[in-house]
């Protein structure tokens, strides 16, 4: 069976808050990259993975990103699965 390899990007939606996003923001500033308007914090996840197809593959990252990997009340995810 192929390896397959998913990046996950989960991040804050845009109508959260992000405090440490805003923290982020205001140390670039201090540090005078005074361009920077804004900061969103999110996690990334790499998962190698074994699977039929790459339907399948992406069809279980989807399925992993809904119960474990974001919360859908507050986080929208994205992925990318690629044959390894």
């Amino acid at each position: 069976m192929p390896n397959f390899s998913a990046t996950v990007s989960v991040t804050l939606k845009t109508t959260v808050n992000d405090p440490e996003g805003l923290t982020i923001a205001s140390a670039l500033h201090s540090l005078e990259f005074e361009d920077v308007q804004t900061v969103r914090v999110g996690k990334i996840f790499t998962i190698t993975l074994q699977s039929s197809t790459k339907k399948s593959a992406e069809q279980q990252v989807d399925e992993m990103c809904k119960r474990l990997l974001a919360n859908p009340v507050i986080e929208t995810y994205s992925f990318k699965v690629v044959k390894s």
